[in-house]
């Protein structure tokens, strides 16, 4: 499909990311975790509000007695962790790493779980073009949550492989806003029914490319603090 602005974007902040401060990646990095388990919990039914969901994984506090949904939104930034660590390892995503994920999301919520076999899926994941890397983060999503292996979490499986898959090729993890659950819901039924990828890639590569410009505009004020102080 190719995304050209993207791509020169993603080449600026390959550049300069190095420049940002250690603590002003970790503090925009916290925000964002906070705000993706927020959303993805929340596209299922979860709700937790944003503040709750933070006094949760931050203070480690309970809210209101909602025992399930405090153990999604924790299992939830534990799976991302996961996800970080395979990622830190070189480990291309696999059959293990998607049960591991869905297994870590589901603690304390199932006992046992439905495991649908999909066989040709893995295969083609293992065969996948990575040329355009949005277009494989879609595909990836697109392909696996009709599928529908899993009694419970598909949904939140299916994001945290699509962010494994941006991740594991160097851009940046993305969020679909609950507010936006309608596009994307539209988006992926035009790949379930017609076999169009491109709404749902197109919808990946504007929340990457907002992803890099919030870097950027950091990587830009750092620039300028630094000539102030010269």
């Amino acid at each position: 499909m190719g995304y050209p602005e993207l791509l020169r974007k993603k080449d600026l902040y390959e550049k300069a990311k190095d420049t940002l401060p250690e603590i002003t990646v970790k503090s925009y990095v916290q925000a964002f975790e906070l705000e993706y388990t927020h959303n993805s919990t929340a596209i299922e039914g979860n709700t937790l509000t944003l503040l709750e969901t933070k006094v949760v994984l931050e203070e480690g506090l309970s809210v209101g007695g909602k025992m399930r949904e405090i153990y999604e939104v924790i299992n939830h930034n534990k799976a991302y962790q996961y996800v970080k660590a395979c990622i830190d390892q070189k480990k291309p995503l696999d059959e293990g790493i998607i049960k591991d994920i869905h297994a870590v999301l589901t603690e304390n919520i199932m006992v046992g779980e439905m495991y649908r076999q999909v066989k040709d899926f893995y295969a083609d994941l293992a065969e996948k073009d990575v040329t355009d890397v949005i277009e494989l983060a879609a595909w990836t999503h697109g392909e696996f949550v009709p599928i529908h292996p899993f009694a419970d979490g598909n949904g939140r499986t299916s994001r945290l492989i699509m962010n494994y898959q941006l991740l594991a090729h160097g851009y940046l993890p993305v969020s679909i806003a609950k507010e936006s659950r309608l596009d994307y819901f539209n988006a992926l039924e035009a790949y379930a029914v017609n076999r169009d990828l491109k709404p749902f890639a197109d919808m990946i590569a504007s929340l990457e490319e907002q992803q890099l410009d919030r870097y950027l505009g950091m990587i830009e004020r750092q620039g300028q603090r630094k000539q102030q102080s010269e």
